[in-house]
């Protein structure tokens, strides 16, 4: 369980093919905290460490993981958005994240506001899921509030801490991100389907 507030982002270092796995070796400032079997989110997605040597730490994804996320865009010096699971004593900053990315979007549109920017995505919207102004989303894994929302599309507006401290300060148009839809509005959704399908 993850909270969508990012903690530290990694650097992709390496990066070996196993059969259809592919497995990274990421940098990042709070290696020395790690240890196996611990859950990262990485843009949003829920991976193991299963290795930590020589100043990196490794995960693997399947070939489920690579076709469903951002992850198959990955290259050596790629910029990953990371939060370790959130401790159950603090507090719950953003909003409830899984880190089990419903499928990926298009960004469309970059707009500079004068101090913030606001970043506008395009989804599949056949797949079933919704966003609503005022609700939240998880993009790369950071929570954030929808301003604008309309069918396979939405917007959200980044301020200048989240830019710089995030990997959004290297996303434009074209950049292919991972989104987990609030689990809330996922259930209401599905529900009303049910319903309406008797």
């Amino acid at each position: 369980m993850f909270t969508g507030i990012i903690e530290t982002t990694g650097v992709v270092r390496r990066i070996e093919q196993d059969k259809t796995n592919i497995r990274f070796f990421i940098e990042a400032g709070f290696i020395h905290e790690l240890k196996i079997d611990q859950s990262i989110a990485h843009n949003g997605v829920c991976l193991t460490v299963d290795g930590i040597s020589e100043g990196l730490y490794s995960v693997t994804c399947i070939e489920e993981t690579l076709l469903k996320t951002n992850i198959r865009t990955w290259k050596v010096g790629t910029m990953v958005n990371l939060e370790r699971s959130m401790l159950m004593n603090g507090r719950l900053d953003g909003h409830m994240v899984y880190g089990h990315v419903d499928q990926t979007a298009i960004c469309t549109q970059v707009d500079d506001k004068d101090g913030s920017k606001v970043f506008t995505f395009n989804y599949d919207a056949t797949k079933g899921n919704v966003t609503i102004e005022k609700g939240s989303v998880s993009i790369n894994g950071v929570s954030l509030t929808v301003i604008n929302s309309g069918n396979g599309a939405f917007s959200v507006a980044i301020i200048p801490y989240t830019f710089e401290h995030t990997n959004f300060k290297f996303m434009e148009k074209e950049s292919v991100v991972n989104l987990e839809f609030d689990v809330i509005g996922k259930y209401v959704s599905r529900y009303l389907k049910q319903m309406m399908s008797r």
